[in-house]
């Protein structure tokens, strides 16, 4: 790989409870988002407590985390998007800088 071009992306994790998992998605589809992973049974503290990353019986309440590379100009409509949601349900977004090595995975 001699000739490695990076592309600078932004990526989103976005973690929030498994129930909602639909809503998200189709969210981050409606704004154009063209693929994202989805990381389930999270464990970890937050402000709610300790959430633990198994449920026997119950996939709802379980934490989820979905990470997806948009382009800088889909940020914000995402975070608008996701304001009144996160204004009723437990959850956080990070946002972070990133390089790409293969842009056209990340393209519609």
């Amino acid at each position: 790989m001699n000739n490695l071009n990076l592309s600078t992306l932004k990526k989103l994790e976005i973690i929030l409870e498994g129930e909602h998992q639909v809503f998200a998605t189709d969210l981050l589809e409606r704004a154009g988002v063209t693929g994202y992973t989805i990381v389930n049974h999270l464990s970890g503290k937050g402000g709610h407590g300790f959430h633990e990353g198994h449920v026997m019986f119950n996939e709802d309440s379980v934490l989820i985390m979905i990470i997806t590379a948009v382009s800088e100009e889909l940020v914000h409509p995402i975070l608008e998007g996701f304001a009144p949601f996160f204004n009723e349900h437990t959850g956080v977004i990070f946002v972070s800088d990133i390089q790409v090595n293969r842009l056209v995975k990340f393209q519609g």
